[in-house]
């Protein structure tokens, strides 16, 4: 999957010192609909090859489901 088809749903939770990639993201994948998430990584568990463990704050996922009217 390439940037380009991406579509950001957050960016106003992270507060005002975030840049435009620096803070937790929720985005939308343009061609298949499914969800990417940008956060701190978590190391709670060992995810299975090819996943990984990301923690994003609870407001960061409220901005994401209004953005898709959920």
């Amino acid at each position: 999957m390439a940037r380009a088809h991406l579509t950001r749903l957050t960016g106003n939770a992270g507060g005002p010192n975030c840049d435009d990639d620096d803070c937790p993201n929720v985005y939308r994948d343009t061609t298949d609909g499914g969800i990417v998430v940008q956060g701190d990584l978590c190391t709670a568990f060992r995810p299975p090859a090819g996943e990984g463990l990301v923690k994003i704050p609870e407001q960061v996922l409220r901005e994401a489901v209004r953005a898709l009217g959920w």
